[in-house]
């Protein structure tokens, strides 16, 4: 079959690309209640609203809705971010919230893909993540968006993470967990499979964009996944939209 435009052709699964957020820890909680705790001690009020609208936001961005929505003063956007990131962390002292059979699985396919983690997490968020999972050795590539010009549901992360691995975005496979992420994996021309988070569901558009709905990350095979030729970039509008999960 001949390609069309905004077409992928058929192709096999070259790399797997993981969100870590709700893919791999189950960590959006996490983010949630320490943004409702900082929000108390300053006398103000953080919402499960307010959460996701900075959910796939890099670290500037969600530090900027952040303070918008707060409305406080532009000298504290930096004072935010860094001090989210440092309550996050702080968090992984005490362990990993590992979804069950992630670490497993990660392994598994690591065995038999290059693989690496794609997350609109902090750095240090993300290594005090696989520090606590001890899969730092595993996942030799790992980028953050704030390393990148857009956060999800621009494609830049994956694109990014594809260039790291050396492989070609069409043979990519990401594992997302939320909306932004599935629209930021579908303009990057990538095959998506959706792993809706029990803790924070994703919105109902996500399992309609994504290549695949799977209900446990441990169910995942990539060789056993068909990879249809069907248009999968998602640009303009759609791209540009930070809706709720």
């Amino acid at each position: 079959m001949v390609a069309t435009s905004g077409q992928r052709p058929a192709t096999t699964v070259t790399a797997v690309i993981f969100d870590l957020d709700g893919v791999i820890v189950d960590s959006e909680i996490w983010w949630h209640q320490e943004r409702v705790a900082w929000a108390l001690e300053l006398g103000l009020k953080w919402t499960l609203e307010d959460s996701r609208a900075v959910m796939g936001a890099n670290s500037r961005a969600w530090a900027r809705i952040m303070r918008e929505r707060m409305d406080l003063p532009v000298a504290q956007e930096p004072g935010i971010e860094a001090e989210i990131v440092r309550r996050v962390v702080g968090r992984y002292n005490g362990g990993a919230p590992a979804i069950p059979g992630a670490v497993d699985t990660i392994r598994r396919i690591a065995a038999r893909w290059p693989i690496a983690i794609a997350s609109s997490a902090h750095r240090e968020v993300i290594a005090a993540a696989l520090e606590a999972t001890r899969l730092r050795a595993t996942i030799p590539v790992v980028v953050s968006s704030d390393e990148v010009a857009h956060g999800k549901p621009a494609p830049d992360v994956y694109l990014a993470a594809a260039r790291r691995l050396g492989v070609e975005p069409v043979g990519c496979l990401v594992v997302e967990d939320s909306l932004n992420g599935v629209r930021a994996a579908r303009a990057a021309r990538m095959i998506v499979v959706l792993i809706p988070n029990e803790s924070v569901p994703p919105a109902p558009e996500a399992r309609r964009l994504a290549h695949h709905v799977l209900d446990r990350l441990s169910d995942l095979d990539p060789g056993a996944l068909a990879v249809p030729p069907v248009s999968d970039a998602v640009t303009g509008a759609a791209a540009g939209r930070h809706p709720d999960r």
